[in-house]
């Protein structure tokens, strides 16, 4: 899969990223009238499959470099870095799976991101700082891909999410992870995101992606 080979990702909006406890209203959009047959289209309606993604974000920053646009380097990546959020990607999934063939997500994700309301600075992680999902990427990623310090490029952040829906008296807990489970490192992420030329500015904000377990 090219995931082995760049950072799979795409784009959002910051009209709808909001902070933790935000009221988010269920999306309508078009859904697949018969998962079955494609043949028969789409109607209009409520989201039936609202779902959450845990993930982290970080913020760009000015850097010590500061440029109009172009590809950043690695070596450059780490002081373009500000700081890292909690972030849920939230994703109407009926609404994707009927639209995200063949050229990806849209409206399924275009309507809200949830971010945590403080940010830790890079500089407070330094002690948590660790190696990735793997101790060596293969294939070896493409030269301006490659991250000298990938073993110390990720941090040991536990993650975890519990729901409390009607009805429940206390939350239950449905998933955990931890950030060391990205293959790719954030450094990565930034410098793919820039290579073809994209201007990134102070106070851009790039999901890491839903983070998975450390086996599946």
């Amino acid at each position: 899969p090219n995931w082995l080979h760049l950072p799979v990702g795409y784009h959002g909006r910051s009209s709808s990223v909001f902070p933790s406890g935000t009221d988010i209203v269920r999306p309508r959009g078009q859904l697949q009238s018969d998962p079955n047959d494609p043949r028969r289209g789409s109607e209009y309606g409520d989201c039936r499959m609202l779902d959450f993604e845990l993930e982290m974000a970080f913020f760009v920053g000015g850097g010590r470099r500061r440029s109009s646009g172009g590809p950043i380097s690695m070596e450059d990546a780490n002081d373009r870095i500000f700081g890292y959020v909690l972030m849920n990607d939230w994703s109407a999934r009926d609404v994707q799976k009927w639209e995200y063939v063949p050229l990806g997500p849209f409206g399924s994700k275009q309507f809200a991101t949830t971010v945590s309301p403080w940010i830790v600075t890079t500089m407070a992680l330094q002690p948590y700082r660790c190696g990735g999902s793997t101790r060596v990427q293969d294939p070896t990623p493409l030269e301006y891909l490659r991250d000298p310090n990938y073993g110390t490029g990720s941090y040991d952040i536990h993650l975890r999410v519990s729901i409390r829906g009607d009805g429940m008296d206390q939350s239950q807990t449905v998933c955990e992870s931890n950030f060391r489970n990205l293959y790719w490192n954030s450094r990565q992420q930034l410098v793919h995101h820039a290579v073809t030329g994209c201007n990134m500015q102070p106070g851009d904000l790039l999901g890491s992606g839903t983070i998975s377990g450390k086996d599946e």
